[in-house]
């Protein structure tokens, strides 16, 4: 990549994340569906077809942050250790989140994080148009697994079983919090609904899913 490739590559990443910035600062202000497209362009100072080259849709402005973790399920089970199943691998990581209060995990008592997760959660939009995510975030673990060796039909079944639970997890945190408990007041529970959830999938999922050979 020469320097003027580069050099407009760093534009339009900065470009991208103050039209993010800008359109979250609004839409926590006012209530998402108070603020249009046209609302956030005006406030960025660019024209609606300009935002629209770097966000397909209003909610996306949202929830392209999620773009960067669509692949982590899919690289946790890549790089676990030997001896180590997918389930347990994914188990481990979540239960490591929890410890550093991930805001992936809904277990984040900062306002700013919780202000975003009270707009995702409240907002129908919003949830509907994060299911193209996790559909993407199911579909890179599934390829992983089939690429050990898993049949598609089983690869895809337990991805799916595997991402759900992330996400139903970080929603049932994020309950916890908006109710007024702190993170650290939410961790026990939190820990106790993770070891839950994943010895149900272990139980079923781990005789079906290989384990990783040295």
């Amino acid at each position: 990549m020469d320097n003027t490739t580069g050099l407009r590559e760093s534009k339009k990443l900065r470009t991208r994340r103050q039209l993010a910035a800008t359109a979250l600062e609004l839409f926590l202000e006012r209530g998402f569906d108070a603020v249009s497209v046209a609302d956030v362009a005006a406030a960025a100072e660019v024209s609606k077809p300009t935002l629209f080259r770097y966000f397909p849709s209003k909610e996306d402005l949202v929830l392209d942050r999620f773009a960067d973790h669509q692949d982590e399920a899919a690289r946790i089970v890549r790089e676990r250790p030997a001896g180590q199943g997918p389930v347990g691998a994914v188990h481990a990581h979540f239960l490591a989140a929890l410890d550093e209060r991930d805001p992936i995990t809904g277990l984040c008592d900062h306002p700013d994080v919780l202000a975003f997760q009270r707009l995702l959660y409240t907002t129908a939009g919003l949830e509907s148009r994060m299911r193209h995510y996790t559909d993407r975030e199911v579909e890179l673990l599934a390829a992983e697994l089939e690429s050990e060796g898993v049949r598609p039909l089983s690869a895809r079944l337990a991805a799916t079983h595997l991402v759900a639970v992330r996400h139903e997890l970080g929603r049932e945190n994020f309950r916890r919090i908006d109710a007024g408990q702190s993170a650290d007041e939410a961790h026990p529970a939190a820990v106790a609904d993770c070891e839950q959830a994943f010895v149900m999938l272990a139980d079923g999922l781990d005789r079906a899913l290989p384990i990783r050979r040295s």
